[in-house]
Formats: C-alpha cells, structure tokens, sequence
C-alpha cells in the first residue's frame, strides 16, 4: 500500500476494518424486486430515435431488491430475500445467481408471469440507460408480504419502489412495529411518500436527484434545508448519494459528508444497490450510519470496476485486496 498520502491511507485502514467486522449474528431482510438483466455495450447511450451499434447482449442477474440482498450477503452478512419471480428460465437464474452469493431465497415464490426483466445500454464511460418490465414483481402485494411471517424475524430491512407501493407501506409497518430497523430506498421516485410511511422507516436513502424530487429544493444542498425538509415529512434519518462527491448523512443534529472514493469506472449499473447493500451490512453489525455509509463508498466504488450490477460485486476479502492494490483511491 502507498504511503504518499497518509490521508487515503489512514481511510483505507479503517474501510478495511469495517470490512472486516461484518457480522452474521443478525438477520438482513430484503424484500422486493428481482430482474433478468439484458446488458449492451454501446459507444454512446442512443439519443431519442437513434440506433446504436453495440456488442452482445450479456444476461446477468439484477432487481434493485435482488442486488442489494447479494451485495451485503457476498460482504458476510446473514441475508435472506422475499419476492417473485416467474416459472421461467430467468427466474431459476436469478434464484441460483442468488444462492451462489449466499443469500436464503426460501422466501422467494415462482409466479405464473415472466420474471421482471430490465433493457439496459452502458456506454463508454460507464454510464447507463435503462428500461424496465417488471412482470412478476408486480404481483408482489400486500397480501404475499402479510404472508412473508419470516420477514418479522430479521433485525434489519432493505426496501425500494420497484414493487407497488401499497406492498412497500405494509412491510415497512410491519416490520418497524416487530422492531426492525427499516430501510427504505426511494427509488424510482414517482410520488411523495406517505407520512405514515415515513414514520415507519428508520433511514431513507436517496441519490441527490430524487431528494430534489421529493423536496422542491435544487440538488447538492442546501443540505440543512433538505434536512429539515425530510423531517417535516417524518423521517429521521436520512443518505444521500451524491455520486463522485460521496454521500451526505443527514438527521435531526448533523449533515456530514462521506467522501467517495475514486475509481476508474468500467459499468456503473448497479453501484447505488452496492451502496445500499453495503448499508445494509453495516446497519447489521453494528455500525453508525456515517461508519455504514463509508462502507457503502467503498463498496459501490469496487461495483464500478466489472460489468453488470451483482455480476460486479466482491467478497469482503476482494474489496479489501482492491484497496490494498490502490484500485480505490
């Protein structure tokens, strides 16, 4: 490891011990959206009616819920997912992808509709444009959550809106009223969330364009604003990705900065699921929202290294052998 900047240094140190410390003892629940992933590389993201000549097609296993459950279970936590997914062969991929990360899937149930499937072009610089059919995950309803009894068991809770909300509300009522830490990522952001499913989530976790949406106020800040903003909608707590600028914490006595960590970015897909992935872990074992949320820097950092979202996340031991390497800087 380089000892030019004892700055970075000291930080990698101490990314490497978060890494380290993350523990199987309590229960990470997912529940939510799982999709086929059909990726292209293309020079440039086709611009309204365009074609673009790009390479082949790649199948690889994805689903914000999907995603975020393999992330943290690859990182050593104890991860179990609940959601749908079709009689198809893409649904018995995504199952086995699932099962190769570590994640308990007995909670996931085949559907008689086509697993949720995305469309999605990466350019030249890693970045990318999606498209989105959710089949399956659309069946994931009230009445599958209420049934998900197991879900009542785990100690903390990833949620997001790829699945209908009215599903997002009762799970995240019911697993804060079980004493559950819940976490909900608000995304794709569409509508203001309800007071009482604010109430009922622990932290919120937003990238700086969907804070905006839901806030009125302009991205980057100012962050005491957006702060009191989401606390006059009932969350306490609150990240907020900010892309190569980190992330913020925000709750009711501080606004920090976690600051990113840099990377040459081969795909970006999939690097705000690691994120909050990574969150997930930290939240499991312990830590604080700013010690999870620097995790989370790293860990969708690595994320950008490979193609495709949970095709591209690492074990605890390879984020770390990345970081040693100064492939994180």
């Amino acid at each position: 490891m380089s000892t030019e900047n004892p700055k970075l240094e000291e930080r990698r140190a101490r990314v490497e011990a978060l890494l380290r410390g993350i523990e199987k003892e309590r229960r990470i629940g997912v529940i939510g959206s799982m999709n086929a992933d059909y990726t292209i590389d293309v020079p440039h993201l086709p611009a309204p009616g365009e074609t673009v000549r790009g390479g082949e097609v790649r199948l690889l296993p994805g689903g914000k819920s999907s995603n975020q459950a393999a992330c943290a279970a690859l990182l050593g936590a104890s991860v179990s997912m609940f959601g749908l997914v079709g009689k198809d062969d893409n649904g018995s991929f995504l199952l086995e992808r699932l099962g190769r990360a570590g994640v308990d899937v007995t909670g996931v149930a085949r559907a008689g509709r086509p697993t949720g499937t995305t469309l999605i072009a990466v350019d030249a610089a890693g970045e990318n444009a999606i498209a989105y059919a959710p089949g399956a995950n659309d069946l994931l309803d009230a009445a599958f959550v209420r049934a998900a009894e197991e879900l009542l068991d785990c100690d903390v809770v990833g949620l997001c809106l790829e699945t209908p909300l009215n599903s997002v509300r009762v799970a995240a009522a019911r697993c804060h009223e079980a004493g559950a830490q819940v976490l909900l990522n608000y995304s794709p952001c569409s509508e203001p969330p309800s007071r009482d499913l604010a109430q009922s989530v622990d932290v919120l976790l937003v990238n700086e364009h969907e804070l905006a949406q839901l806030t009125g106020l302009p991205e980057g800040g100012p962050w005491a604003e957006a702060q009191d903003a989401l606390l006059d909608m009932g969350f306490s707590e609150a990240l907020v990705t900010t892309g190569p600028r980190g992330s913020m914490v925000l709750g009711e006595d501080c606004a920090r900065r976690v600051e990113s960590f840099e990377v040459r970015a081969c795909d970006t897909t999939g690097c705000g699921d690691a994120f909050m992935g990574a969150v997930l872990a930290g939240l499991a074992s312990g830590y604080s929202l700013r010690e999870a949320a620097e995790l989370g820097s790293c860990v969708s950092a690595f994320a950008a290294l490979g193609h495709g979202a949970q095709a591209s996340y690492g074990t605890a031991d390879q984020v770390v052998d990345a970081l040693r390497q100064g492939l994180l800087g």
